[in-house]
Order: structure tokens, then C-alpha cells, then sequence
């Protein structure tokens, strides 16, 4: 077996920096994929030849940067984004990432406002509303999961709608366009039933939003939307 060449590396560039473009541009290559194994400190010393400080450094600004996930040693699966203060629909984000968007919907029921809904929407307890839960996913790996409850008077056709073909929200845009949001953005742990749908581990980090929607002086949705923390960004902007 012939011995695979070291790559010469150039200076003045940082050799850590050498280090890191040369595992970006694998990756970028499509030579390492997501979840494939990345080599060890030890092993990128003897590949290129440096020190341990500088493949640590290598290593951890890559990790930092979202490319690789050091603690099990593989390439990062790429993070979605989504915005946080701007309210779009997910299918689009999707999209526009040149990914395949699906959903599956796992409820889609008429049921009455609690105490705490009703207080939610602005509704007097134990008004029927529309209540959908419903999983989002990016190349068949979810992203999401939509837990939303609608006001039915503000949206009366909402169940007889086929969210396979339309999303909640653009649906709702349409018979009762966005005029005011507020949401909460918070660290939360997978329970059971979300670790089964985000097909990750109980316990598992997520970012929750928690979010109402108004169409002029009516609240229309209280809409929790949770995304598997290592699957996912939230991406805002704002102006003075």
C-alpha cells in the first residue's frame, strides 16, 4: 500500500488554520458527510504534521462554528434556520434551502377552551376551538413540532382544510391575515411524546417558541412551536 502523502502546508498561514480549511473543503467536497467519523487529535498531528494545540484549536473553532460535533467525533448534520422575530411559514424556509418539506399531522380535532386557552385567545371557557398538532420535517428528518390552537371564529373552515398540501399558516394568512404576534423563545427538555416525534432522546435540548397571532383586534392562534436544539436555528433582526 502506497503511504498517503502529507498535505504541505503553507505558511505564513496559522497551521490551525491550514488545518481547519483542509477539513472545511473535505466537507465541503462532499468527501465527509454528515454523521461520518472526523479524525482524532492524534490523528490530524500525524497527518499534518503539528502539534496537539494545534489541532485542538482546529477542532474546537470547527465545532464552535457548527461543523462538526465534537463530542461524537462526526461531521454536523447542516442546522436549519428560522426566523425568530418575522413570522414565515416553514415550508418555504424549507424551500428556499433547496430541501424536500414534508409534515405529518398526528392531530386534528375540534375540542373546548380550558380556562387558561380561553384566557390565552381571549375567549370566554369552554368555546370550541381547533386544535392541531402536527410534525414538519426537512429531507425526512423532523424539525419541528406544531402544537397550535385556533379561534374558530376567526378561521370557521380550519378542520376542513388538507394540511398536506397547505400549512397552517398560510392558510391562516389567508382568511385571517397576520396584523400583530408576540412570542416566547425558551430552553426546554424532550419529554416522551416529543422525543418520539423529533425522533430524538428524552431529555434532549430543544428551543420552544410560544407564540399568539392577532388578525386586527382578534387573537386568532396560541401556537407552541418546538425545534430539536441540535437540528435547528432561530435567526432574528431587528432596526432602531
Amino acid at each position: 500500500m502506497t503511504a498517503e502523502k502529507k498535505p504541505k502546508l503553507k505558511t505564513p498561514v496559522p497551521l490551525y488554520l491550514q488545518v481547519k480549511q483542509s477539513i472545511i473543503e473535505k466537507i465541503q467536497a462532499g468527501e465527509w458527510q454528515a454523521n461520518d467519523r472526523v479524525p482524532s487529535e492524534a490523528e490530524l498531528v500525524v497527518q499534518f504534521d503539528c502539534s496537539r494545540m494545534t489541532a485542538n484549536r482546529a477542532l474546537r473553532e470547527l465545532t464552535a462554528e457548527g461543523l462538526l460535533v465534537r463530542l461524537q467525533g462526526v461531521v454536523a448534520e447542516p442546522k436549519g434556520q428560522s426566523a425568530l422575530f418575522e413570522i414565515h411559514s416553514i415550508e418555504n424556509e424549507i424551500l428556499a434551502r433547496n430541501h424536500q418539506y414534508s409534515c405529518k399531522i398526528t392531530k386534528l380535532e375540534q375540542v373546548l377552551a380550558s380556562v387558561t386557552l380561553a384566557k390565552e385567545l381571549n375567549i370566554p371557557p369552554e368555546t370550541p376551538v381547533y386544535h392541531s398538532v402536527m410534525v414538519h420535517l426537512e429531507n425526512d428528518i423532523p424539525v419541528q413540532i406544531e402544537d397550535r390552537f385556533v379561534n374558530a371564529l376567526a378561521a370557521p373552515d380550519y378542520l376542513e382544510q388538507d394540511f398536506m398540501t397547505i400549512t397552517p399558516h398560510d392558510y391562516l394568512s389567508r382568511v385571517a391575515p397576520l396584523t400583530q404576534g408576540e412570542h416566547i423563545v425558551e430552553a426546554v427538555e424532550a419529554d416522551d411524546r416529543s422525543a418520539r416525534l423529533l425522533q430524538v432522546h428524552v431529555g434532549a435540548s430543544c428551543l420552544q417558541i410560544t407564540r399568539r397571532t392577532w388578525s386586527q383586534s382578534h387573537i386568532v392562534t396560541s401556537t407552541k412551536l418546538l425545534f430539536p436544539g441540535h437540528r435547528y436555528k432561530l435567526k432574528g433582526s431587528f432596526s432602531s
